[in-house]
């Protein structure tokens, strides 16, 4: 008996070796095209100027974004003709507290910013100790969490700089003069997909909050960089920064301890060698350790004791160091989240940080107030 249901089936290519099969064919009807191109271009403008003004709203402003690339372009300086100068590496306290600008007045020679955010300066260090290019001076920042951990959240950026291609130096180039100077969502912090992950999402059994570093600093083109205002102002915002940075800081357990000492210990060798190294190249290094405060400050006591990390590390590297514990010109600073200096602090902390290195390490560096000259 024959079934009441039908298969009709579409003869393919297989069924039909060796004959041509016709290629489709479908009329697109016209279209207002111009008119959708305009309405599309008028819908994403508005959507971006909503997104925008919500960021203003919130008190970004436009500015460089201390990116990779532009990370890059002050390193490149180095073999370009600027090997003699001054270089600045270690993590954010360095980057952010150090203000350019009065170094190059004290000076008359502006230093290359080469610090990054919550990274270890022993890779950089060490690559600087590899460039014949190199023959200038490293001030290099020493905070005890990301020093002696070997923590490398912007790890990257020496790998960036030796694949840089053509097209990436394009794009940076475009980047800071078309989009940078004139959008302040422009910013990793303020992407569409970094808000929506760091929404208060019902979390599954077993998972602990953890919160990303928000918004910090504001950058110029040479990385000249400071702390951005509104943690200094809003006081939400500064509370959302101290209790970022108090999270997750219990104490270590006893497994957690001996895994700390071990990584301390290796770091601490890993800079000793690259201080000798340095050092058979004649090239002057000093260590310096930037102000923290508070709750913060007690975590890195507790978890980095200066007595087991900072003076073993300046007496196996046989280097100077600074401490600003030892020097009353470097206490007393605003650090709105306990851990970085207020932008209107850092031409002060930057002048007594000179001062202290002219007078018992550089001598060589023209003393301040003798030197009117301004280089770039």
């Amino acid at each position: 008996m024959r079934s009441s249901t039908f298969s009709f089936e579409r003869p393919t290519a297989a069924d039909r070796p060796g004959i041509a099969q016709p290629v489709p064919r479908r009329d697109i009807p016209p279209r207002p095209w111009l008119r959708i191109l305009l309405a599309a271009f008028a819908l994403a403008s508005v959507l971006v100027g909503l997104w925008e003004g919500y960021w203003r709203d919130f008190g970004a402003r436009p500015s460089i974004a201390n990116s990779y690339g532009l990370w890059a372009m002050q390193r490149r300086r180095i073999d370009t003709g600027d090997g003699g100068r001054t270089v600045i590496v270690g993590a954010s306290r360095v980057l952010f507290d150090i203000d350019l600008d009065t170094w190059e007045r004290l000076s008359g020679s502006r230093p290359i910013q080469l610090a990054l955010e919550g990274t270890s300066p022993l890779p950089i260090l060490e690559d600087l100790a590899d460039d014949p290019n190199f023959s200038g001076r490293a001030l290099v920042g020493v905070a005890p969490d990301v020093f002696f951990s070997g923590y490398e959240f912007r790890g990257k950026a020496l790998d960036y700089f030796r694949h840089e291609g053509p097209g990436q130096r394009v794009g940076q180039w475009l980047s800071m003069r078309l989009v940078e100077p004139h959008f302040a969502f422009d910013d990793g912090d303020f992407a569409l997909a970094t808000v929506v992950h760091r929404q208060a999402w019902p979390l599954r059994p077993g998972m602990t909050v953890h919160t990303n570093v928000r918004k910090l600093a504001v950058s110029e083109a040479d990385r000249n960089t400071r702390m951005w205002d509104k943690v200094e102002n809003d006081a939400a915002y500064q509370a959302l920064a101290q209790s970022i940075w108090i999270e997750d800081s219990d104490p270590p357990d006893k497994e957690q301890r001996a895994e700390m000492d071990a990584t301390l210990r290796k770091q601490i060798d890993r800079a000793v060698k690259v201080v000798a190294k340095l050092k058979q190249r004649h090239i002057e290094l000093i260590f310096v350790r930037m102000p923290s405060r508070g709750p913060y400050l007690d975590i890195e006591n507790r978890d980095f004791p200066r007595a087991a990390t900072w003076d073993v590390l300046l007496r196996e590297a046989g280097a100077p160091g600074i401490h600003f514990a030892d020097c009353p010109q470097m206490q007393g600073y605003l650090l709105p989240e306990w851990s970085h200096l207020a932008a209107s602090e850092r031409p002060r902390m930057t002048a007594a940080l000179y001062r202290i290195i002219q007078e018992e390490f550089w001598s060589d560096l023209p003393a301040p107030g003798n030197h009117d000259r301004v280089s770039n």
